[in-house]
């Protein structure tokens, strides 16, 4: 079990850790829109659910507009924050949701994108799971793409590319893929061949090498195919670990999933046994409320396995209950190899 702050605070509490073996929400979720605006503070966070809201809100906006394709895109609600020069308080604001599971942000300035980042690894580790998604600016080559996703390297960091036709950049992008990861209620299921509403072209196309480049590179790639826009395939910007390359947390599904299981045992866990003993008889019942919750994702196919389930008092606390578990993570597929042996 990987290191865990301690606090007071009768409750839940997790950590995990992960491995691969190849290197050495739900549905309508709510995706918060963080886009300057003019004699913004911060501090203000609307709720919206239709465009027509958001745009009686704030008007013709950039905001508004992200919101209308967030929502477009599967998005339960957005919640709206428009954003003074430095965004500083508009993450503080966002960061003080509960129940946000993507934040996107219309900056494509990489300190402004690394801020967000700080904010939602932040929230994470307070219980407050949630992904960020960024576009890169305008006209942006490959290479200034993947420099950008190296300097962010983070699993719960999305960066898309290219930007739109209009030459504005990344913003509504990154609000269309935000609101498809919202909208997707399984999050084992992979992102790619998503298909992407409200985008009418994209600034450029890449060619099968770069992207290649891009997903590798840790940046997830858009296409558009008759007209139509489409996820080429789902990927966070973490692309290392401590200087050397790691695939662990590459694919999205992978941090989709954890956040998926982990924080639904906390929930169910501190559902039931939030005014209870440390005995015998709470840990069994503890244990068999655990299994019962991986049984569940086991049979959504959310998980392939799971093991070592186990309840024990922590012996420097009587009043801890360590629960401890390992899983493997449902894999989404991206390609399927034909090989042909013809006779002639």
């Amino acid at each position: 079990m990987s290191a865990v702050t301690r606090h007071e605070r009768p409750g839940v509490y997790s950590s995990y850790e992960t491995s691969s073996l190849t290197a050495a929400a739900a549905g309508g979720g709510k995706v918060a829109v963080v886009a300057a605006l003019d004699n913004a503070d911060g501090k203000r966070c609307y709720q919206w659910t239709s465009y027509s809201k958001a745009a009686a809100d704030v008007g013709e906006c950039v905001l508004s507009r992200m919101a209308r394709i967030a929502i477009r895109n599967g998005a339960g609600m957005v919640y709206g924050v428009p954003a003074s020069g430095d965004y500083s308080t508009a993450f503080a604001t966002v960061a003080a949701l509960e129940d946000v599971a993507v934040v996107v942000c219309d900056s494509t300035k990489l300190n402004v994108q690394q801020a967000l980042k700080t904010m939602v690894t932040e929230c994470s580790a307070a219980r407050r799971e949630r992904i960020a998604v960024v576009g890169g600016a305008a006209a942006e080559t490959v290479a200034q793409l993947t420099q950008r996703a190296a300097q962010l390297n983070c699993e719960r960091v999305v960066l898309v590319a290219p930007g739109g036709g209009d030459g504005s950049g990344g913003a509504m992008c990154a609000a269309a893929a935000a609101g498809a990861i919202a909208g997707n209620s399984d999050p084992a299921l992979p992102l790619g061949g998503a298909q992407l509403y409200g985008l009418e072209e994209l600034e450029r196309t890449y060619d099968d090498a770069e992207v290649d480049l891009l997903i590798q590179g840790g940046v997830t790639p858009l296409e558009t195919l008759a007209g139509t826009c489409y996820v080429v395939r789902g990927v966070t910007t973490r692309t290392k670990t401590g200087g050397a390359a790691d695939t662990t947390w590459r694919e999205l599904t992978t941090i989709l999933v954890v956040d998926e299981v982990i924080p639904g045992i906390r929930s169910a866990l501190r559902a039931k046994f939030s005014r209870a003993k440390n005995t015998a008889q709470s840990r069994g019942a503890i244990r068999s409320q655990t299994v019962m919750e991986l049984e569940k994702r086991l049979g959504r196919e959310i998980i392939d396995s799971y093991e070592d389930v186990t309840v024990s008092a922590l012996d420097s606390d009587p009043t801890v209950c360590l629960v401890e578990f390992a899983f493997t993570v449902a894999h989404g597929l991206n390609q399927v190899w034909l090989s042909a042996h013809i006779t002639v």
